[in-house]
């Protein structure tokens, strides 16, 4: 028997508990993980609240988890071996990482290799494939260009303003709260900005062209002003939904998007983060290179009250569960 969370259906953040059920068996091509540690994520809370479509119940939530290989029928990963794993349906389809072990598939998992604590690692997954996947694939960011992020001291926002600077980009990065600017400066940001509703005219104050990219975080209520401030031929990447407004009601392209500006969107897989460039980025965390930003640290039986913390935006940073 392990400790997991199970969902039952939708509950409150106060309403999640720690349960014993069997250990899962891995079937040919999937992969048994002691999970050591694991992020939370914003989808997580929307599994949990209801607010997610396609989900199965009763499950384990949880999109990402890092731990050790524990089985592997097909031999695809050695017993022992360190690994991450994200997304492919973990959470959702099938139980995922808020558990002693969880089985995925291995298509789901990237080796590394590290002396980074387990915490810090658990940080790292699924906050470094999103905002790798949204400035390479969702924006093919380039060294020299301008970029500006909505939603900056979310976990994500903040990774992507990292991963930019190292790629050679001036970031403009954006934050609700005006104590928290010296927060982002911290993180290299060049132009820190509270988010007033208005951010594109604060952008056009310093480019007038607009920024060559933006990566949305917050939702399609300030997406229309992202746009605003993005210039001609510049690129949106619609990714994240912290304000969980996702949806945009009589969509009319004509009206809804400025001249020239394109449209994308994020939201892939492990496969979109090659493990090259994960290990990558987990050496540099580790040469203290890449500063990444953990707000708290909880164990597996306070996960209700890191749930709490969650839904109600409290976190500067990462989120995370140290399974002992």
């Amino acid at each position: 028997m392990m400790r997991a969370v199970v969902l039952p259906g939708p509950v409150a953040a106060e309403d999640l508990r720690v349960s014993l059920v069997p250990v899962p068996e891995p079937p040919p091509g999937w992969i048994r993980i002691k999970v050591e540690a694991f992020g939370l994520n914003r989808s997580e809370y929307h599994l949990r609240a209801g607010l997610a479509t396609g989900a199965v119940f009763p499950i384990v939530p949880g999109i990402e988890a890092t731990g050790t290989v524990d089985l592997a029928p097909g031999g695809e990963f050695a017993v022992g071996q360190q690994v991450v794993a994200m997304m492919g349906g973990m959470g959702r389809a099938f139980d995922g990482g808020y558990a002693e072990y969880t089985v995925v598939p291995a298509g789901s998992v990237l080796p590394v290799k590290t002396s980074l604590d387990w915490a810090t690692l658990g940080a790292l997954p699924e906050m470094l494939q999103t905002a790798h996947g949204s400035l390479h694939t969702g924006l093919n960011i380039q060294s020299g260009q301008s970029l500006l992020i909505r939603g900056g001291t979310s976990s994500v926002g903040a990774a992507a303003a990292v991963l930019a600077k190292e790629r050679g980009l001036t970031v403009f990065s954006t934050t609700r709260n005006p104590g928290r600017l010296e927060t982002l400066r911290a993180l290299g940001v060049d132009h820190p900005l509270v988010d007033d509703g208005n951010v594109a005219e604060q952008v056009r104050s310093v480019l007038p062209a607009g920024v060559d990219a933006a990566l949305e975080l917050v939702g399609t209520n300030t997406l229309p002003d992202s746009l605003k401030a993005t210039r001609v031929h510049g690129t949106v990447c619609f990714t994240g939904m912290l304000s969980d407004t996702w949806t945009i009601p009589d969509f009319y392209p004509i009206d809804y998007l400025p001249n020239g500006v394109r449209l994308t969107a994020y939201g892939g897989e492990s496969s979109d983060l090659p493990p090259e460039a994960f290990q990558h980025y987990v050496d540099l965390v580790a040469e203290g290179r890449l500063p990444i930003r953990i707000d708290r640290v909880f164990a597996l039986d306070e996960i209700a009250e890191a749930h709490a913390l969650m839904e109600a935006g409290g976190a500067v940073g990462k989120l995370v569960v140290r399974i002992e």
